[in-house]
C-alpha cells in the first residue's frame, strides 16, 4: 500500500509541525549547503562542459561509498574519496571533450558495475538503493557537519582561484599562452567538485545529483550571459528547488529528491521559455 498521502499536499500545518523537529531541520540545513555548492560550481561545469562528469562523479561515489560499507568505515569518507580519485581521473585523461566523455562512459560503467558487487556482497541492497536515490532525512549531526565543513573549503578556495579558474574555463588557450596553470586549475577545481557532489550522494543520491549542480546552472544561462549575474541566479535557483522540494514533500509524504529535481526542472523549462523570447526580441530589435 501506497505512504505518499495526497490529500494532505497542501497541509500548512502537518508542514510546519514537521519542520519543528530537529531532524528535518537538519536536513533542510544540509540540503540548503548542498543547493549553495551546486549553485557556486554549476556555472563552471556549464562553461567547461563537465555535465557528464558531474554524472560520473557521483557514480564514481556511490562505488566508494559501497566499498566503504563492505569495509565497515564511513560511508561519507568512502563517497569522497570516490569522487575525488574519479574527478581526478577525468581531469588528467580527458583534457578534450570528446576524449573526456569517451573516458567518462568507460570509467563511469565499471565503477558502477563494481558498486553494485559491493553492494551485492555487503547484503543489503536497500542501503545500496538509498545511495542512488538519496537519503536527506538521515542527514543526522555527522553529514550536516560533513557538509558544512566541505562547503567553507569549497567557499575559500574558490574565492582564491575563481578569476583565472574562469579565464581558463572560457578562453583556455589564451588563458595558457599568457602562463596562466590551466592544467593545475583543472585539478583543484576537479576535487571540488568531486567532494562537493559526494556530499550530493549521501543527501539527494548519485542519479539525481545533476538537480542541483547542472540544471540550475544551466537555467541561468538561459536568461543572462553576465558571469555574477550567472553565479546568483544559478545560486538562486538551486536554493528555491533544495528548500521549496523539502518543504513541499513533508506533508504527503513524498521522496524529497523527486520534489527537488522536478522544482529544478521547472525553473529550467521557465528560463528557456524566457530566454528563447528575449533572443527573438533582441533578432527583432
Amino acid at each position: 500500500m501506497s505512504t505518499v498521502d495526497w490529500g494532505s499536499f497542501f497541509d500548512v500545518g502537518l508542514a510546519g509541525d514537521l519542520l519543528a523537529r530537529p531532524f528535518v531541520q537538519q536536513s533542510l540545513l544540509a540540503l540548503a549547503l548542498l543547493a549553495l555548492l551546486g549553485g557556486l560550481l554549476g556555472p563552471t561545469v556549464v562553461a567547461r562542459q563537465m555535465s557528464f562528469a558531474v554524472h560520473g562523479t557521483a557514480e564514481l561515489s556511490f562505488t566508494g561509498a559501497a566499498l566503504a560499507l563492505l569495509l565497515g568505515v564511513s560511508v561519507n569518507i568512502g563517497g569522497v574519496v570516490g569522487s575525488i580519485v574519479a574527478a581526478l581521473i577525468f581531469g588528467l585523461l580527458g583534457s578534450r571533450v570528446r576524449e573526456r566523455d569517451s573516458v567518462i562512459g568507460v570509467v563511469m560503467a565499471f565503477g558502477l558495475g563494481l558498486g553494485v558487487l559491493f553492494i551485492a556482497t555487503y547484503g543489503r541492497t536497500g542501503t545500496g538503493f538509498a545511495l542512488l536515490t538519496g537519503q536527506v532525512v538521515s542527514v543526522g549531526a555527522d553529514g550536516l557537519t560533513a557538509v558544512a565543513i566541505t562547503t567553507v573549503v569549497v567557499v575559500a578556495v574558490l574565492a582564491v582561484i575563481y578569476r583565472p579558474l574562469q579565464f581558463a574555463s572560457t578562453d583556455p588557450t589564451v588563458a595558457e599562452a599568457l602562463g596562466v596553470p590551466t592544467r593545475t586549475l583543472s585539478l583543484v577545481f576537479a576535487v571540488l567538485l568531486g567532494a562537493s557532489v559526494a556530499q550530493g550522494v549521501q543527501i539527494i543520491g548519485a542519479l539525481l545529483v545533476m538537480s542541483l549542480f547542472i540544471t540550475p546552472a544551466a537555467a541561468a544561462t538561459r536568461v543572462t550571459s553576465t558571469p555574477t549575474t550567472v553565479v546568483l541566479l544559478s545560486i538562486l535557483f538551486a536554493e528555491i528547488a533544495a528548500v521549496g522540494g523539502l518543504i513541499l514533500s513533508l506533508a504527503p509524504n513524498l521522496p524529497v529528491s523527486v520534489m527537488v529535481t522536478t522544482i529544478s526542472f521547472a525553473i529550467y523549462v521557465v528560463c528557456r521559455l524566457v530566454g528563447g523570447r528575449r533572443l527573438r526580441s533582441a533578432g527583432r530589435r
